[in-house]
């Protein structure tokens, strides 16, 4: 038995099933938004980790920018790191419904940790779709040993939406492939094991046709990464461009086929951009319980004509539209994950949830800041970082732009002209 299993199995007594999981029943109707007892397990180890390891911490964190290696290796150390590592290779194996259950309560603590944790899933999952027996053994192995992590390399300076405008070089040289170009706003790469690099193989090629994808070890010569970007929010997280200076990297660190690397990028993302849209929701969840929560207190500074905030319409509409948003969000999250691990095609509803849920968390911390007030501006409470942190969700793994492109892509087919 796994760590993680032994985890959830000894955690304390399952919490009852929320409000929020709107039990029906799968009997009579084929449906339900219950959870299993392992599924609602899971979400309570993952709920008490993120109260106990990460709330009491995040705005220290935010403040000095360092990277969060001691709760990184607290995750590890109970298995909610490398959670979609199937058995075979030392993980425990769990479905995207699952994973995205982790996500959402991590993000509930910081969004800034949460991505340190779930960058290492976005860099593990084209090794998981297209590596090798070999490569899986060796790559995904290591990280369910130790507390590793890894680095997605696609996007760069000139190449951030259109992925297929890529300059990053990859020459076949006797047996090994050699790579030359330049990466940018790359998570965990100061600190990363290995890589996951995207380059174009054949420029004269189409475009998806053109690019292959690697793995490279983080300490191979060549490899040079740069300063520590300060951002706007997920301050703790580690971006950083990454150059690559004839680094040589052997053929078996090919990821399926030459010129299949394009196909391999965007199958990752299907894996990925419903754990991206559970990390927003659970900002959204953040900053819906603060805000309600301030509202209620009876504090004479928090009360207007004698009664708490929450008593006048302006303030409780406000709250109820941050409620549907998140409940709408998480719902479409879970379709899009379930899709997956029914092994079915869920590019469609994986970009819808990325896309709403990713509003509902810029919306959802806007509207917590305007219900604190000036004392949403402070940094004494905690909605000015949710405010700071939300707008990434909106930009990396695919602009929204991007993802609404990509469902109105698919609309001809799903209702096509009589």
């Amino acid at each position: 038995m796994s760590l993680f299993q032994r985890a959830v199995r000894n955690s304390s007594t399952l919490r009852n099933l929320s409000v929020r999981r709107l039990a029906t029943s799968a009997e009579s109707t084929g449906l339900s938004f219950s959870l299993t007892e392992e599924q609602a397990g899971i979400q309570d180890l993952a709920r008490k980790f993120s109260r106990e390891h990460i709330v009491p911490v995040a705005a220290e964190y935010d403040r000095t920018m360092e990277y969060p290696w001691p709760v990184i290796k607290a995750a590890h150390e109970v298995g909610l790191l490398n959670t979609h590592i199937p058995e075979a290779y030392g993980g425990p194996g769990l479905g995207l419904f699952e994973c995205a259950l982790i996500s959402e309560e991590l993000a509930y603590g910081c969004t800034g940790i949460q991505t340190a944790i779930e960058a290492n899933g976005l860099a593990e999952a084209p090794v998981i779709v297209a590596g090798s027996e070999e490569t899986k053994k060796k790559y995904l192995g290591r990280m369910t040993e130790e507390p590793l992590v890894a680095a997605y390399c696609v996007t760069e300076p000139g190449a951030g939406s259109d992925v297929a405008a890529i300059k990053t070089r990859a020459e076949k040289k006797g047996d090994k492939w050699v790579l030359n170009g330049s990466k940018m706003w790359i998570t965990n790469s100061g600190h990363a094991n290995w890589f996951f690099v995207l380059a174009k193989s054949d420029p004269g090629a189409k475009p998806h046709s053109s690019m292959t994808g690697f793995v490279v070890d983080a300490n191979t010569p060549g490899i040079i990464v740069g300063k520590k970007e300060i951002n706007m929010g997920q301050r703790c997280s580690d971006t950083r461009m990454v150059t690559f200076e004839n680094v040589e990297v052997p053929e078996e660190n090919v990821l399926g086929s030459v010129g299949e690397g394009f196909k391999v990028a965007m199958k990752a993302f299907d894996i990925t951009r419903p754990l991206v849209a559970s990390g927003a929701v659970g900002l959204a969840q953040r900053a819906l319980e603060e805000a309600t929560k301030y509202a209620q207190e009876r504090k004479r500074k928090r009360q207007t004509m004698g009664v708490p905030i929450i008593q006048h319409q302006a303030v409780a509409f406000m709250l109820a539209d941050m409620a549907i948003q998140a409940e709408a969000s998480r719902a479409l999250v879970w379709k899009a994950a379930w899709a997956k691990d029914a092994g079915l095609k869920n590019t469609f509803y994986a970009s819808m949830a990325k896309t709403l849920a990713s509003r509902t968390a810029v919306e959802n911390a806007d509207k917590a800041v305007q219900i604190f007030g000036g004392a949403g501006f402070n940094t004494e409470y905690p909605v000015e970082k949710l405010y700071r942190d939300a707008k990434i969700f909106e930009l990396y793994e695919g602009t929204s732009q991007i993802q609404r492109l990509i469902i109105s892509r698919q609309l001809s087919s799903l209702y096509p002209s009589s």
